[in-house]
């Protein structure tokens, strides 16, 4: 049966490989390569040649499947890519209101095919599953090949966005369908949760039972996330196993209820949360066990595990990108590797184990190794996933996890008891509602405050602690292959490592006197200027809305947790929407803001969430700093257009550099009426790198030796060709975070 796994190996490597590197003429060479060493492996009487030649021939198919998927399904729906179509678009779900508009999952049809789309659709229009909506969308390709840069909505199976230019007709579902009952359920849990729970917890308890995290506060997921829990907000198997724990006796344990019962009600839980493929993994995993348990056949997690994978890589060879889908597969195999050896090693007479398994101190000894073990078993593989997805390495995840799991699990069936209370009578729902908040309080309280401990996570912005984690793992190898003898020295190694990495990552940040970071946050802008020991922010925004995380994690990294000031040009999103989330995750003494309109809503927010620290700019201030000073020049006419912005000069030791927001060359011509600027040394170009900014009259007077462009994919086509020739014109050099990531310079 462990040939399975080999080849289920072997299938998702070539799979990720395929997806990544090869066109599809190399898919087929790769096979027929793969296909000639499996054959000569196969004459490899030993096991490990019966392993390698099974891992090739997954491989092998692995390479063609993938090849007839990209040719025969895929080509089409790429050929569309950034062409305006005229479709009948068919909703498979209830619509929802993102930064981009109204936003829906549904399908279309093309050349006899049908594709999963994303639909962007006009505000004001709402759509429930069944749904068809006829009129002209623009389509944009998600996976490689695209005029754009691939995105994550592949690895779920959505191949096309489709943004509306026009509606020509929408017809409404004529009744509700049973093809539908998951979505419609889901939505009436939705509602029923608002319903029931306190406000202050109703966020958490969609995340717990259906992973949905639009009512979750920023702060809370934040929380989560560095105390090394955010496991449990995303559905994934350990709810599968959970709701299976709960299942399992009430069918008596008796595999034949199981079968007709446990098994489909795990399926429409996995329908209602969406079919991730976290979940429908576990979903598979608990299936076969049950199977195996009623042929009376023996259960092999990893060929379960293996199987599972198969299923789902066979269905959508991009699911190998999905981050939930490494997530859940990386974790089932910490756990079958290292569980039992953790176990083991920390129930030894000379750990945990000395208490014996009979005594009270024993049984709770071999629960805490227990879960212990599983943690970190699970954490040995998603650990550096974490790092490389999320920029975030969890130092206290384990501790964590050992406090909160059995809250989540007592959570996880007091949600679904409201649930079913509150569908018989809504006031009883309700005050189950109000006493299972408690311990949901009670699990958000501890990852506060774990989250709030110093260093309770490290994050890969640092160089240092990537070369840590690297250096880290190299370690964990080699006590894995002498078998643990060498477990103290390795653990102190890796102690001393992260001490070194986080005393460079703090000091290196401190070694220049001046220094600008203009941070890679999208489409948006945030730049951080330093001097001395004096640090602002100009800005905290991007169209996606995750500026507040980046801009977090860098000043972390650096071990900056205080800011003298934050600075806004002006209230666009992509300028100022992420600032209240920013301000839960970092201490600042004031904000220095410009008095002027919004439309947005944003100003409001920032008012409403710290007027004490909000200095108005009304007229031209120079802001001191220790040494240099930023001059802020406001807009002659403040009102809610680009040209409101306010414009800053940061000047620190012979160094200048201009930040002039989203102005126009107009708002620059303004800007050089009224001030006197020096020449520069760094430009932030005006608005991402638009046509109608970075004029000549500006470049003539400031000849800028640099020039700094904040941009990332944008429908706008930021930057502008003509102002990178503009700019080449004047002999600039060009900096662009959309291709660089994150600039430094240094004075």
């Amino acid at each position: 049966m462990r040939k399975m796994m080999w080849f289920a190996i072997g299938f998702a490597v070539a799979c990720a490989v395929s997806i990544l590197l090869f066109t599809g003429f190399w898919m087929v060479v790769s096979a027929v390569f793969c296909l000639l060493g499996a054959i000569a492996f196969c004459f490899v009487k030993t096991n490990p040649g019966r392993r390698i030649a099974a891992a090739l021939f997954g491989c092998t198919v692995a390479f063609l499947w993938v090849w007839c998927f990209h040719t025969f399904y895929l080509q089409d729906a790429k050929e569309l890519d950034g062409k305006t179509v005229s479709t009948v678009f068919t909703a498979n779900d209830y619509s929802y209101d993102t930064d981009y508009g109204v936003a829906v999952d549904g399908s279309i049809i093309i050349c006899g095919k049908s594709y999963q789309m994303k639909a962007y659709i006009p505000e004001g229009e709402h759509l429930v599953p069944g749904d068809k909506t006829e009129g002209s969308f623009r389509l944009r390709y998600t996976s490689f090949g695209g005029s754009k840069d691939p995105t994550y909505h592949q690895g779920k199976g959505i191949f096309l966005l489709g943004y509306c230019q026009s509606i020509t007709r929408t017809t409404k579902a004529s009744s509700q369908q049973l093809r539908y009952f998951p979505q419609d359920l889901r939505q009436k849990i939705l509602s029923l949760l608002d319903s029931v729970f306190p406000e202050d917890t109703v966020g958490l308890a969609r995340a717990l039972l259906l992973g949905d995290k639009t009512q979750l506060r920023y702060e809370d997921n934040r929380s989560f996330q560095i105390s090394g829990i955010s496991h449990v907000i995303a559905v994934s198997g350990m709810h599968v196993a959970i709701l299976f724990s709960f299942l399992y006796p009430l069918c008596g344990k008796r595999p034949v209820i199981a079968v007709l019962i446990a098994i489909p009600i795990l399926f429409l839980f996995s329908a209602v949360a969406g079919f991730t493929p976290s979940i429908v993994r576990a979903c598979i995993m608990q299936s076969l066990m049950i199977l195996a348990l009623l042929v009376k056949r023996e259960y092999d997690p990893p060929t379960a595990l293996s199987f599972s994978v198969l299923a789902l890589l066979v269905a959508n060879p991009m699911t190998i990108l999905n981050v939930g889908f490494q997530l859940s597969v990386a974790c089932m195999a910490g756990i079958f590797l290292f569980y039992a050896p953790i176990r083991d090693y920390l129930l030894d007479k000379r750990r945990l184990g000395a208490y014996g398994n009979k005594s009270r101190k024993g049984r709770v000894g071999t629960a805490i190794a227990g879960s212990i073990a599983m943690t970190l078993s699970a954490s040995i593989f998603t650990l550096p996933l974490c790092a490389f997805h999320f920029g975030i390495v969890s130092i206290i995840g384990p501790i964590t996890n050992l406090f909160v799991l059995w809250l989540v699990t007592l959570s996880f069936y007091g949600i679904i008891a409201v649930c079913i209370v509150g569908a018989i009578w809504l006031p009883l729902g309700q005050i189950t509602g109000w006493i299972f908040a408690w311990p949901m309080r009670l699990v958000s309280a501890i990852a506060d405050a774990f989250a709030g401990a110093p260093l309770a996570a490290v994050y890969t912005d640092s160089i240092y602690v990537t070369l840590w984690l690297f250096f880290t793992y190299v370690l964990l190898c080699a006590m894995y292959l002498r078998k643990g003898k060498d477990s103290k020295p390795t653990a102190a190694a890796v102690a001393v490592g992260l001490i070194l990495a986080i005393l460079f990552s703090w000091g290196e940040a401190r070694l220049d006197m001046t220094r600008v970071t203009v941070l890679n946050v999208g489409q948006g802008q945030s730049i951080l200027l330093q001097s001395g020991n004096s640090r602002y922010l100009v800005d905290c925004g991007t169209e996606d809305g995750n500026s507040a995380d980046v801009v977090a994690n860098y000043l972390h990294s650096r071990g900056i947790f205080r800011l003298e000031g934050i600075i806004l040009t002006h209230y666009d999103s992509d300028h100022a929407g992420d600032l209240a989330d920013l301000l839960t995750q970092i201490e600042v003494d004031c904000l220095l803001l410009p008095d002027t309109m919004d439309e947005n809503g944003l100003r409001q927010e920032i008012e409403a969430a710290c007027s004490d620290k909000i200095i108005w700019i009304r007229e031209d201030t120079r802001v001191q700093m220790n040494p240099g000073w930023i001059n802020l020049y406001v807009a002659e006419n403040p009102g809610n257009d680009n040209e409101s912005s306010m414009c800053a000069l940061f000047h620190s030791e012979n160094c200048d550099i201009l930040i002039t927001g989203d102005r126009s060359t107009a708002g620059e011509r303004a800007l050089l009426e009224k001030a006197e600027l020096p020449q520069l040394e760094l430009l932030i170009a005006g608005h991402h790198g638009a046509s109608d900014a970075t004029g000549r009259e500006l470049l003539l007077k400031t000849r800028p030796a640099a020039v700094a462009i904040s941009c990332g994919e944008s429908k706008y086509g930021h930057p502008a060709d003509s102002v990178l020739r503009r700019l080449q014109e004047f002999g600039c050099s060009v900096y662009r975070t959309d291709q660089m990531g994150t600039i430094i310079f240094r004075g």
